[in-house]
């Protein structure tokens, strides 16, 4: 049986009158890679910080390891990369990295760290002088200094170009391989469809979906149609699908049964061009999950 690395057990967490997480029941499997994904203010970040003990839920337990996330012997197997991470802009890469080592008893040793994060050629540069993506590299190696077995990262792709993503997702799979296990809040759901395992949907607090990234978008059975059709009104396609974008004359519906609709478009405007109909991606399948959870309330 997989081990149980992290565990939230009917947590509820309040700020104020504010119901931030309602009965959250999740645990975390040992060799996983999890997409943790929600709107803003769905309780993705309020969630890591109770596992790593930054937060004392309200209600419910939280435990690290079998242990409570406050006791040292469960956070030193921990790393962290969370969105409001900052460090002093007056050391060098090299500099932050040893100080991060030395918090831990079994570090990755400094080379391996520099070249995990592609950060060798800027060793010795001040953290204030690098540039957005440098500096998200950085908090990366940060959380990976002490070697840890499981991974928090909270939208760590943020402010990184493109090269530097497909690096870092690089660096997540290689990670992966060795048996780490990861969290990862992200909003470019085509790199969570890439390297997760599972996916774990909150929305206003609340656990909507908990399944892996094939299942979620095959359980909607549905198929992605994108058209140009500049006569088309809201309530005559309202019928045929569920409508995920509109701007202008250009269309994308989730349609159970594409085929019907087309027949039926094709039928009564003769300017119906640029169609193409494609297969659920996982941002789709989470754009039509987050909205019928909407339309519940």
């Amino acid at each position: 049986m997989t081990e149980t690395i992290a565990r939230w057990q009917s947590v509820n967490q309040f700020y104020g009158k504010h119901h931030a997480l309602k009965d959250l029941d999740v645990e975390l499997k040992a060799g996983q890679v999890t997409a943790l994904l929600g709107p803003n203010g769905a309780g993705k970040t309020t969630a890591i910080k109770l596992i790593l003990g930054l937060l004392t839920p309200s209600k419910g337990s939280v435990s690290l390891f079998g242990k409570s996330p406050h006791r040292r012997e469960a956070r030193v197997h921990i790393g962290a990369m969370l969105q409001a991470g900052s460090v002093p802009e007056t050391l060098t890469v090299r500099e932050h990295f040893q100080v991060f080592r030395s918090y831990y008893p079994n570090p990755l040793p400094l080379e391996s760290l520099l070249q995990k994060t592609q950060l060798e050629s800027c060793a010795n540069q001040r953290f204030g002088r690098l540039s957005g993506g440098q500096k998200q590299r950085v908090l990366f190696g940060l959380a990976l200094a002490g070697n840890p077995e499981l991974l928090f990262l909270d939208e760590p792709t943020v402010g990184m170009d493109i090269l530097s993503r497909r690096q870092f997702w690089q660096s997540i799979q290689a990670l992966r391989n060795q048996g780490k296990t990861i969290l990862v809040t992200t909003h470019y759901l085509e790199e969570a469809q890439a390297i997760a395992d599972r996916v774990i949907v909150l929305d206003k607090g609340q656990l909507i979906a908990d399944m892996n990234p094939h299942t979620l978008r095959s359980q909607f059975g549905r198929k992605k149609v994108a058209f140009r059709c500049a006569d088309l009104r809201l309530d005559q396609v309202e019928s045929h699908g569920q409508i995920l974008s509109h701007e202008g004359d250009r269309w994308q519906l989730l349609c159970d049964e594409p085929e019907s609709f087309l027949r039926w478009a094709l039928a009564h405007f003769n300017e119906l061009t640029e169609l193409e109909i494609q297969p659920l991606t996982l941002e789709d399948a989470y754009l039509a999950l987050t909205e019928n959870v909407e339309e519940a309330v």
